[in-house]
């Protein structure tokens, strides 16, 4: 029997969904405080917390930290007075399953918390399957913990441990999952591996880019139509959604569907039904959807642009992809994983980089994340004639963004030099050139214009720094 602890300083509203849920067949345990409701944590084993946001001694976002750092397989379900979507977004972030607004209805509790405890269930068994592999003897070589996939790599940084230890818990179950990140970070081939993971990996992998679609053609994409039923249907169409059928449809830049759609799609996700334009037939759908954005759902929810309702089907599990810049150990290894991957597409043989071009990719910020990388790595692997990839095979504005990075260390290394009012005139002129170099791509022409000199003075200055490229 599912235990659950209620966590609410109005003592009516505790008792009345204490009886309810044990009369569901929950064993529940009820605290007035934080303080209580952690002794109750500290004594016995719960499934699920159902905490009031505002407690006289805590609130809701504080018990929830408390809760994950000393009891991570009990879920945490937040209940407030008070509709705030920013709060809402930043409680599931820090690991809350959902936020709920007073007043409650039975039904949609009962099934929020239903989903809930089978969600954390399904967690929690993951968690202890990968503990369990992990503490084995090692009689042979370890299988992998996880399918490889083509362009996502279990790279080392804290970043990327955390990443993959999120797609192994969440890939066996069939839970709808929101991957968000900036642009290039990989959404899909961790879409991928979630799919390629899970109990549906024999199945089809359908992707769907929704930044491209308009309202004319959505319709038709999604769910499909049939010979005639509008101008230009010459044949039948089957939709994405009934391509993935059986297997997973990911949704890529799943925020700039127009709001129609995104009602329509609503309907399909709470019917697991749909029926091809002109027909009448409805089609069952076994689907797991993942969708992909690299803006916060929450601000567009809050400007109007996005359907809350369809957020929370889709959020049953989040996971946010790091930029580059924050996997600074991960560069090197994404980078060979895409050399031999280059030289299997291009039929070369060039066998790693050189001791400069290992310096500039650890130096570069990255702005286009893991796909900018692959697109270097595979263009300098088509240039390279020797065995190792050279400076000059790399873009210019990498490799003079990497020495203008260094630069800048080099100019603000000594705070004392600093004080001294010739060099701080200095190191400001410099800041300057060098912002303005990047802001139009180092073309000498502009930034000189922009800087109000002359190109030889600004070929001068860039000498004096050792930026003469």
């Amino acid at each position: 029997m599912k235990r659950i602890l209620i966590v609410d300083d109005e003592v009516n509203i505790g008792l009345l969904l204490s009886k309810f849920l044990t009369r569901n067949g929950f064993t529940v345990n009820t605290a007035t405080s934080g303080l209580s409701a952690l002794d109750y944590l500290a004594k016995d084993t719960y499934d699920l917390v159902l905490c009031d946001y505002r407690l006289e001694d805590t609130d809701g976002k504080e018990m929830l930290i408390k809760i994950k750092e000393s009891y991570p397989l009990t879920g945490v379900i937040i209940i407030t007075g008070y509709s705030d979507i920013k709060l809402a977004v930043e409680l599931i972030k820090l690991g809350a399953y959902d936020y709920i607004t007073k007043p409650l209805y039975p039904d949609e509790i009962l099934n929020t918390i239903n989903k809930a405890i089978d969600t954390q269930v399904a967690l929690n068994d993951a968690f202890a399957e990968s503990h369990s592999r992990q503490e084995a003897p090692k009689v042979k070589a370890a299988k992998p913990a996880y399918t490889q996939v083509e362009n996502f790599v279990a790279g080392q940084s804290q970043a990327s441990k955390e990443l993959l230890k999120q797609i192994q818990l969440v890939a066996p179950t069939t839970y709808s999952v929101i991957l968000t990140g900036e642009s290039g970070t990989g959404k899909e081939s961790v879409a991928k591996a979630i799919h390629l993971n899970s109990p549906r990996k024999d199945n089809p992998f359908v992707a769907m880019d929704c930044g491209s679609l308009t309202k004319e053609l959505a319709g038709s994409e999604f769910f499909g139509h049939e010979k005639g039923s509008f101008t230009g249907a010459l044949n039948t169409k089957i939709g994405h959604f009934e391509m993935a059928n059986g297997g997973t449809l990911f949704l890529d830049e799943v925020g700039n569907l127009s709001y129609e759609i995104q009602a329509a799609l609503l309907r399909t996700v709470q019917e697991r039904k749909i029926k091809r334009i002109g027909s009448t037939k409805e089609i069952d759908l076994d689907v797991r959807i993942i969708v992909a954005t690299n803006e916060n759902l929450g601000t567009a929810i809050q400007k109007g642009r996005f359907r809350e309702d369809l957020y929370h089907r889709f959020n049953e599990f989040s996971i946010i992809l790091p930029p580059l810049s924050q996997r600074g150990k991960d560069i090197m290894i994404f980078a060979r994983n895409f050399l031999d991957f280059a030289n299997e597409e291009l039929g070369r043989n060039v066998q790693g980089f050189s001791k400069d071009v290992e310096e500039c990719f650890l130096t570069y910020n990255w702005p286009g994340n893991v796909r900018e990388l692959k697109n270097v790595v595979r263009r300098a692997t088509l240039l390279t004639e020797s065995d190792e990839i050279q400076l000059k095979a790399l873009p210019l504005e990498i490799s003079t963004d990497a020495k203008v990075t260094a630069i800048e260390n080099t100019i603000h290394r000594n705070p004392e030099k600093s004080r001294d009012l010739k060099n701080a005139a200095s190191e400001a002129e410099y800041d300057a050139i060098l912002k303005v170099l990047r802001e139009v791509n180092f073309n000498k022409t502009k930034a000189a214009k922009i800087l109000n000199i002359d190109r030889k003075t600004l070929y001068n200055k860039m000498k004096a720094i050792n930026l003469d490229t």
